[in-house]
């Protein structure tokens, strides 16, 4: 056995040594000095050096700030309301020039090619009044706001600031049953909310995950802002002094956006508590170090992956939503159109909810796009009213010059204070757009949740304004 054993040794000796000798590696060396090197690594992580003490402290100095419980809600708000404002400021002058090259220019352009070519009237206004001012209205006003919001926002997340915010929230959706980290794809859904639903991603619970994608819809999309502070300019600015209208439409649409963000917690403690029961689990975020912003990254990755991707799918059904537009404008049932039929039916109701037919057509119309829900409107109430100095022929979008001439159309319209204050209401709480329904059917892969995500926040809609529409006129029969 002895001789077995010593043969053996020295064969796989001998082995080694002309292994070794064949590709020339001493494994003995070589592995010192892997261990050497993993030792430097973690020696260079843990110990600290001058420069990397004052990296450290001034992470730790900022944490202290962003992370307050007294200052890390109030800093939250106004980083969040600058973005909101540069986007809402910068979107202003590209939305307008592409209006204008898309619409003014082109669209005449288009109907005098169609009149050329000898194409029918009924099939001009179908695919270009229709199909294709549609799709145009929806590239103007929400191509420009996405491509501010995007960037903004992915160097906000490069930054390092992002991970602060969801710290800073874990508390409350931990205490509603849901996860920290719902914090960030309710910011994502301020740009958009299929975006917002994408982004739930980063939740490992699939029961936390479903509650991020149902309340993501509470979010106030690019789509949305537009109604809001064009409405609250109109109804709530105008109801106060001029020297005051400012400050008070801006306050009233980020009440509404506040109002969003607690109903997304009520909603997901209600969830939690019912139909998807569950405890929250554990948050384990590791705050990364503050560093300097990737330009080209970011660039790439808000305006390829973000912006053109969630526009894209927007257009892709804007096209026969505008061809529906056309549609119901120009397609007669005993002498009126469907348009004028579905308003006159759908009036009584709307109207307990403080709104009326038009604004119940165009939301049912703009599922597509929330883009063009306020075109849609301007277009229904002209139909309806008999106006003949505004838009340009039946059923064909348009959106007026001036705020001013908005609200002579929409108070010609019979619209009151409570139905511009009950439409920003209901525009927080309706069912999401198409594109972000098709997202969560991707992501989901049930049709069940998907029908839930529409109808939720659908009935939340009209119970809301349904209220409070009863309490304002109950105070003001007194």
């Amino acid at each position: 056995m002895d001789n077995k054993g010593s043969n053996g040794r020295e064969e796989i000796l001998e082995l080694a040594n002309n292994l070794r000798w064949e590709i020339g590696v001493d494994f003995h060396d070589k592995l010192m000095e892997s261990i050497y090197e993993n030792a430097a690594t973690i020696a260079a992580r843990s110990v600290s050096t001058p420069d990397k003490e004052a990296v450290f402290s001034f992470d730790k100095k900022l944490d202290k700030i962003l992370t307050s419980p007294v200052f890390g809600f109030p800093i939250m708000f106004v980083v969040l309301a600058v973005v909101f404002w540069l986007t809402v400021v910068g979107a202003n002058y590209p939305s307008s020039f592409l209006a204008s090259i898309l619409i003014d220019e082109f669209h005449p352009v288009l109907k005098s090619f169609s009149l050329s070519i000898g194409f029918p009237g009924w099939l001009s206004g179908l695919l270009i009044d229709g199909g294709y001012l549609s799709m145009a209205w929806v590239i103007a006003v929400m191509l420009p706001p996405m491509a501010i919001f995007f960037p903004l926002f992915t160097l906000l997340e490069d930054f390092g600031y992002l991970p602060r915010v969801a710290f800073n929230m874990d508390n409350l959706y931990k205490k509603a049953g849901a996860h920290g980290k719902q914090a960030l794809t309710m910011a994502m859904g301020f740009g958009c909310n299929a975006a917002g639903v994408i982004a739930s991603r980063v939740i490992d619970s699939p029961r936390e995950r479903l509650i991020a994608i149902i309340t993501n819809n509470f979010s106030l999309c690019n789509g949305r802002w537009p109604t809001q502070i064009l409405i609250a300019t109109i109804f709530i600015g105008g109801a106060v002094p001029a020297y005051l209208a400012g400050i008070v439409s801006a306050a009233a649409v980020v009440g509404i956006a506040v109002l969003g963000v607690v109903l997304s917690l009520i909603v997901s403690w209600t969830l939690s508590k019912t139909v998807l029961k569950g405890e929250a689990s554990a948050f384990s975020l590791e705050l990364p170090p503050y560093r300097p912003p990737r330009i080209l990254q970011t660039l790439y990755t808000s305006l390829i992956d973000r912006t053109l991707i969630v526009l894209w799918r927007a257009v892709v059904f804007a096209f026969p939503a505008g061809l529906v537009i056309w549609l119901v404008a120009n397609v007669n049932i005993g002498g009126e159109s469907i348009a004028s039929v579905f308003i006159n039916w759908s009036d009584p109701f709307a109207i307990l909810l403080g709104l009326n037919g038009v604004i119940l057509l165009a939301y049912i119309i703009a599922i597509p796009a929330n883009e063009i829900v306020i075109p849609t409107i301007l277009m229904l109430t002209v139909l309806v009213t008999g106006l003949t100095d505004f838009g340009h022929g039946t059923g064909v979008m348009f959106e007026a010059n001036s705020t001013e001439v908005t609200a002579e159309i929409l108070k010609a319209g019979g619209w009151t204070l409570l139905t511009g204050v009950n439409l920003m209401i209901f525009s927080l709480l309706h069912n999401p757009c198409s594109t972000t329904l098709l997202t969560i059917f991707k992501e989901t892969r049930s049709v069940k949740w998907t029908v839930v995500s529409a109808l939720l926040p659908l009935a939340l809609g009209f119970t809301v304004t349904f209220f409070v529409a009863q309490i304002w006129r109950l105070i003001a029969g007194f």
